[in-house]
Formats: C-alpha cells, sequence, structure tokens
C-alpha cells in the first residue's frame, strides 16, 4: 500500500517517535511510506529510513495547511492517510474531502484531550468539540493509543464506541536494548552510586518535573543516588534554579535531549514518570523493555494501562510529592523480577502493533 503520515513536524515527542517506529516497519514490509509534514524539521529527523520519503509543505501556521495538503494528496494518492494530533487531524480531513476522498483517512489522537484543553491549549472547548464532531465522523476511522484517550474522545465527541479503535504505541524493537555491556555505568551517570533513577521526558508543565525535583529532595540524605532527567525544554532554567535552591546540585543532573536513551536505561535502577496527563507513555514500556522498575503518576491516561493497575510498576497519585518520594525510596529498596517487566513490554512490539494498524486498515471500507 501508498501510506501518508500526516505530522506537524519530527520534534521529540512520543507521537512522532511512533510513528517513525511504524514507517520503518511498514517500508521494510514493502509498503511505501510518505511523512508530510507541514515543516521538515526536528530532533527525529535523522531517524528516517532513506527509503521513507519526507515532503515538507512549508507551512507554520495550521490554517495554511489545507491547499498545500490538497494538492499533495491529489498527485501521491495514498491508499491511506493516517494523521495524528488533533487540531492538524480535523484539518486533514478537509484537506482528504478537497482531493476528492483519495484513498481511505484515519486519524489518531495521542493525549488525553480535555487535560491538554485545560493545561495547554488556549482554544475554547466550544471549538474543539464542534470542530470533532464535524470532521471525526467523516472518517474511514479513528485510533486512539489508550483506553484512556478512546473515553476521553468518546465524551467530546458524542462518538459510538466501534468508531474508535484502541491500538497501543508500538516500542519494542528486537535491538533496542543491546546496550548495557557497551556502556560504562559510573562515566554516563558521573559517579559511581547505588542508585541510579532516570526520568525521560520534555521539561514542559504537563511533564510535572517540579513534584519530581520536590520528591528526591525527601529522600534520606544518606541514600546514595543521582537522578538524571533527559530532555529539553523551555522549563530548563526554571527546574535548574529549583534543583539550586533545594541544595540537590550533586544529586540531580538535567542531562538535556539524547537522541538515544536506550544506554541510560540499561544503567538505571529506576525510572519515574511525573506527568500531569499522557496519552499513553511511551517511556514506560521503554523503561520496562530493559528491566527497568517503574513509579509513575496514575495520570490520565495509559500508565494504569501499561502497568496494569499496579501489577507491573508502582502508581501514586498526580502532583503529591510526598507519596511519590516514598514510592521512589520503597522502590529502590524492593527486589523487582526484571524478567517479568521485560516479559510485560513484549505486548508492545512494533512488529505486533503495526500489523494491528493495517489490519484495521484494511476491515474498514
Amino acid at each position: 500500500m501508498k501510506i501518508a503520515i500526516v505530522l506537524p513536524d519530527l520534534k521529540f515527542g512520543g507521537a512522532e517517535k511512533l510513528h517513525i517506529n511504524l514507517a520503518e516497519e511498514w517500508r521494510s514490509n514493502g509498503h511505501e511510506v510518505h511523512f508530510i509534514l507541514m515543516n521538515k524539521r526536528g530532533e527525529f529527523l535523522s531517524m528516517v529510513p532513506n527509503n521513507v520519503y519526507i515532503k515538507s509543505l512549508n507551512v507554520n501556521r495550521l490554517r495554511e495547511v489545507v491547499f498545500p495538503l490538497k494538492s499533495y494528496l491529489k498527485e501521491y494518492r495514498p491508499d491511506i492517510t493516517l494523521a495524528a494530533m488533533w487540531p492538524l487531524t480535523s484539518i486533514a480531513v478537509v484537506s482528504w474531502i478537497l482531493s476528492g476522498k483519495v484513498g481511505k483517512i484515519f486519524l489518531s489522537d495521542h493525549v488525553h484531550l480535555s487535560s491538554s484543553i485545560a493545561n495547554e491549549i488556549n482554544t475554547h472547548m466550544f471549538y474543539i468539540k464542534s470542530t470533532i464532531l464535524l470532521t471525526y465522523r467523516l472518517v474511514n476511522g479513528v485510533i486512539a493509543v489508550s483506553e484512556g484517550v478512546k473515553d476521553n474522545l468518546i465524551k467530546i465527541g458524542r462518538f459510538k464506541k466501534n468508531k474508535i479503535k484502541v491500538i497501543y504505541n508500538p516500542i519494542v524493537k528486537s535491538n533496542n536494548c543491546l546496550y548495557s555491556a557497551n556502556h560504562d555505568r559510573r562515566k554516563m551517570w558521573e559517579g559511581d552510586f547505588k542508585y541510579n533513577i532516570l526520568s525521560v521526558a520534555e521539561l514542559k508543565a504537563q511533564k510535572d518535573h517540579k513534584t519530581l525535583i520536590k520528591a528526591i529532595s525527601l529522600l534520606p540524605k544518606e541514600l546514595d543516588f543521582r537522578l538524571v532527567i533527559l530532555g529539553d525544554g523551555k522549563l530548563m532554567e526554571e527546574l535548574r534554579l529549583l534543583v539550586k535552591s533545594l541544595k540537590l546540585n550533586d544529586k540531580v543532573m538535567l542531562r538535556g535531549y539524547v537522541s538515544n536513551p536506550y544506554p541510560w536505561y540499561c544503567t538505571a535502577d529506576l525510572f519515574v514518570l511525573s506527568s500531569m496527563w499522557e496519552g499513553f507513555g511511551n517511556v514506560i514500556v521503554e523503561a520496562l523493555e530493559c528491566g527497568v522498575p517503574v513509579v509513575s503518576t496514575n495520570c490520565p491516561s495509559g500508565p494504569s494501562e501499561i502497568l496494569d493497575n499496579g501489577e507491573y510498576g508502582t502508581l501514586v497519585p498526580v502532583g503529591d510529592y510526598v507519596l511519590l518520594s516514598n514510592a521512589i525510596h520503597s522502590t529502590l529498596l524492593k527486589k523487582v523480577n526484571k524478567n517479568k517487566l521485560i516479559e510485560r513490554s513484549k505486548q508492545f512490539t512494533v512488529t505486533k502493533i503495526s500489523l494491528q494498524y493495517l489490519k484495521y486498515f484494511e476491515e474498514i471500507f
């Protein structure tokens, strides 16, 4: 098949990474894949396989997408158009209609939209509901990356349950964790600590690193550990100041963005996600894949589904740094069955999930 994936760009983010995984897998199985981006930019551009084409629409505003995307759909004539992340999803539907409804179109949502609206999207809820009601009903199918995202979409758009298909994110590859023997734990973490604690996320309000850093400040002073936060973002300087004010410079390292976090997972003793909301939580799966114990906020939505309500990790309330600190401390001292965590991660392999997408594309007319 000819598959077109429509995204804003390929900046650091869970939705962007999973689509690269899908594109690579589909291409290796003989499908032709194009990325259609508003702008050809982002940290993940270098991860796109050479045999996957990237088309830039060269636009900066969402309202400028409609006609360039329409023209490209008419020219490329994909069998499947997969558009991700509202409001680009709704805009892609307009372009698809104007193109003469070339092929089938599927939309995918990757965040708990109500939480995102309440905290970071400066748009009236009426407008959001209206665009979703008007456009999502016209497409061949809608994909949600977790049951929580699905339930939230049903509430917003008043959809029937069978309109939305839950397909978890494709994360696990056969070679992801082949790094531990090749990396010096002491050198990477800049010290020989008994406990290496890792967090991987963009430095923005949603990820609530402030709560994480406050939780770290409550750990016993004699505990020999270091927290490394991988990720960049607009809150970098603010978080550095918080670390300094809490006198944690020797305990917390803000490492910035790294293209390959797996050597860090493989040398970590604990992974922590402190988000206020998610859509899925790719980083939790990445940690499980390497046999790393997980402590996560029980945020909407994704973590509780990945961890099976606490069977494969510890869940704590959002924003409670005292309970988060207690969970971190107790998990560090607890013996964990790494093989059990690794087996759980196999539910999210790229091969398995990519086939679920293809099956859904083929069964919808």
